[in-house]
């Protein structure tokens, strides 16, 4: 595969990335496509220009390495540098001690030595401004490249027709030494400032992506496969199938998330965790690929491969909430929208008086002073306010183990004020176990429990896998299951060797007509313990109690303090018996506790908040809590509970862990309080500088603003809005 080196970039992407970077991308199932950090709506199938705002479109998924552009300005602006230096030596050399210039050459020679150097730069080093202001001007989309392209022509093509055609101007216009002032250094400057601001963006938006290029090299590169006939074959990472029996070495990453078959071992899943302690693995655990084996030897078999990793998923997660926009950000895009048309407009008027009005030669002042405001006003500083802060923190935020999915769930997280929470799997650890089983005369313990198993195979529930893991330990055989069905916040049930077999909840007992209600005294006793109770029902006739216990997670009461301090109320919102809620809610300090409630009951009661003016978060990590997580303003899914719920999320706590609340609150504020700077910062600059510019200070101060400091503010406010949003990257949280 060969790289072009050509700066006109092909579509065809085998061609745009490098073929390592490429192939991590393909083997991850990542998007390919260039997005524009300004305008992540605009995607194209390879690099270009953005129809918008002229800018380069980038990787949507970047990583080091994908650097022609950068490598391509930094080409140009070494260039314009060795003839711009020169150049202003050249037309300001007797104003500099010990440079008597005019004594050395001619004042002919000397113009026609400038415009030797000045070409160039004018014409080669800023050839990419001028093709996107003409394209700005086709699309119809004015933008700081329209301004740049006609400051740099302007005042170029005005300095040439001076030195080629001196005799078309006025007597005004002619200096002391017979010529027409012209103005090359002042458009070789502003070109080479231009492409310094840049190449130093350029540098400084690479930086961002360094959550995302740490993520790709996590990925493994290749696996061992165990084949059927038991011998063993290094393949490529590409190569793994759904299903296929893998060998993990001590010291070896997992390759793709799967389940562990046989064997022990310690993973070190910090990348996932955070958490530097590896955890024990034996058979029937779940493995997460490129994480690390530390110690023994296992054998796993693949579950999710390409893009259903969970790498891909953080990764194509971070790289959609780096592009996305920020409500906040509609405010620059209309301000940006109507900037420039009147920045030309301004300029033009600028022009005008100052010909008119202006001391002589008053046309060459008007020509500066209309350059200086086209080129001070640039609106690079106000497109990238917002952006780049939003790729630096969701960078930052991803290696806390904090996936925001979108810039508005950052900008709307700060001011969350009520959290609903689902019990299990959110406060608990998801891992519930089996406590207590109370059959019903005649049934036996062995065949309740048996029967009952055998039926949870088929649900997904944290609580149906404590009762089969309660099977697995006593070692007892799992039956065939027909006709399975289950109801959503209820229960199931099916046919279990011709016996019509019913396990849920008390609602779902009452709507079979099960008469349970002389074992409720024994469901009090069993609740009251901290366990959860759930009925059965042989062929609609009560048959036992089971209780499952969820130990609390350790980080929980600590979270639940950080959230209170910060003035957060706290609600259960849970489909579990009351008696248990009050009793976890107790045990942590949960403000309010809304129990018994159906996955669409949990919808109402958010509805129900956010009429009365509450911004609610909804944390949960079930498939039944889905539903509520899309409803909610902002809703957050536990990374250790199902794909449905992350889907369904706008912030994924990969550790799921509460802590990563308080955690993603703070970045928010952070996020936030530095874009609102970064747009101080780009509207008072502007605001201050164009009327400087144009020229208001002249008649009292005797004041005017050179183009060439013009185009050094101008790249100096873009400089300044990235560094300060880089500053994320270093915040505590």
């Amino acid at each position: 595969m060969k790289i072009p080196q050509e700066e006109n970039y092909p579509n065809n992407k085998d061609e745009v990335l490098h073929p390592y970077i490429y192939e991590k991308r393909e083997i991850l199932g990542l998007d390919t496509a260039y997005t524009c950090p300004m305008h992540p709506e605009v995607k194209h199938n390879g690099p270009g220009n953005c129809p918008k705002c002229g800018m380069s479109l980038e990787p949507l998924v970047t990583e080091k390495g994908d650097d022609r552009e950068l490598k391509n300005m930094e080409r140009r602006f070494w260039t314009s540098v060795s003839f711009t230096l020169p150049l202003v030596i050249f037309s300001m050399g007797d104003m500099l001690p010990g440079m008597p210039i005019s004594k050395i050459f001619s004042p002919s020679l000397k113009l026609w030595l400038e415009l030797f150097l000045a070409t160039p730069v004018c014409l080669w080093a800023a050839w990419p401004f001028f093709v996107k202001a003409v394209d700005s001007i086709k699309k119809k989309n004015l933008n700081m490249f329209t301004l740049i392209g006609l400051g740099v022509s302007v005042a170029y093509l005005y300095s040439v027709v001076a030195t080629l055609a001196p005799g078309i101007f006025p007597s005004s216009f002619i200096s002391h030494d017979g010529h027409v002032a012209v103005y090359f250094e002042a458009a070789g400057a502003i070109v080479t400032l231009i492409l310094l601001g840049q190449v130093l963006e350029l540098r400084a938006r690479d930086k961002t992506g360094a959550a995302i290029k740490k993520l790709l090299g996590l990925a493994a590169k290749q696996a061992r496969k165990v084949n059927d006939d038991e011998s063993e074959t290094d393949i490529p990472l590409e190569q793994v199938k759904v299903g296929d029996k893998l060998r993990i070495r001590p010291g070896e990453k997992v390759p793709v998330d799967g389940i562990v078959l046989s064997g022990k071992s310690s993973i070190d899943e910090s990348m996932i965790t955070g958490e530097p302690i590896p955890i024990a693995k034996s058979q029937g655990d779940k493995v997460v690929g490129a994480t690390i084996n530390t110690t023994g030897t296992f054998l796993m078999r693949a579950e999710k491969i390409g893009p259903e990793t969970l790498l891909s998923r953080i990764i194509h997660m971070v790289a959609e909430a780096q592009r996305s926009k920020a409500p906040i950000q509609q405010l620059a895009d209309k301000v940006s929208g109507i900037f420039v048309p009147v920045v030309i407009l301004t300029s033009l008027i600028t022009f005008i008086i100052w010909s008119i009005w202006g001391p002589a030669p008053a046309f060459t002042f008007a020509i500066i002073n209309a350059v200086s405001v086209l080129i001070i006003a640039c609106p690079c500083a106000l497109g990238l306010a917002t952006p780049m802060s939003i790729m630096v923190a969701t960078g930052r935020a991803a290696l806390q183990g904090i996936l925001f999915r979108d810039a508005a769930s950052i900008e709307v997280m700060r001011k969350v004020n009520t959290l609903l929470v689902d019990k299990t799997g959110t406060l608990t650890e998801g891992k519930p176990r089996l406590i207590s089983i109370r059959p019903s005369d005649p049934i036996s313990t062995e065949e309740l429990l048996s029967s009952i198993g055998s039926l949870e195979k088929g649900s997904e529930h944290p609580l149906a896998q404590a009762i089969i893991n309660g099977i697995t330990e006593r070692k007892m055989a799992f039956k065939e299951v027909t006709n399975f069905e289950s109801l959503a916040g209820k229960g199931v049930k099916g046919i279990v060797e011709g016996k019509m077999i019913a396990f849920g909840n008390q609602t779902f007992m009452d709507e079979l007509g099960v008469k349970y209600q002389n074992f409720l005294t024994m469901t009090d006793e069993l609740r009251k313990e901290g366990q959860t109770v759930m009925f059965a029902a042989v062929d609609n006739i009560f048959a036992g109690l089971i209780g499952v216990a969820d130990p609390i997670k350790q980080s929980t009461p600590d979270a639940i303090h950080k959230l209170h301090a910060e003035g957060i109320k706290i609600i259960m919102l849970t489909g579990d018996n009351k008696t248990t809620a009050d009793i976890v809610a107790k045990k942590i300090g949960i403000d309010e506790v809304i129990a018994e409630v159906l996955p669409q009951d949990k919808v109402e009661v958010i509805n129900r908040f956010q009429k009365q003016g509450a911004i609610i978060a909804m944390a949960g990590d079930g498939i039944n809590d889905a539903p509520a997580l899309a409803k909610a303003h902002v809703g957050i899914a536990m990374g250790t509970g199902t794909d449905v719920a992350m889907e369904s999320a706008s912030v994924t706590l990969v550790k799921g862990d509460l802590l990563g609340i308080a955690q993603a609150r703070a970045i928010s504020r952070a996020t936030m309080n530095n874009i609102k700077q970064n747009l101080f910062f780009a509207f008072f600059y502007n605001v201050l500088g164009v009327p400087i510019a144009a020229g208001v200070l002249y008649p009292t101060l005797g004041i005017l603003l050179n183009p060439i400091i013009a185009a050094a503010a101008m790249s100096f406010s873009s400089v300044t809005v990235i560094g300060n949003a880089l500053r994320l990257k270093n915040i505590k949280i």
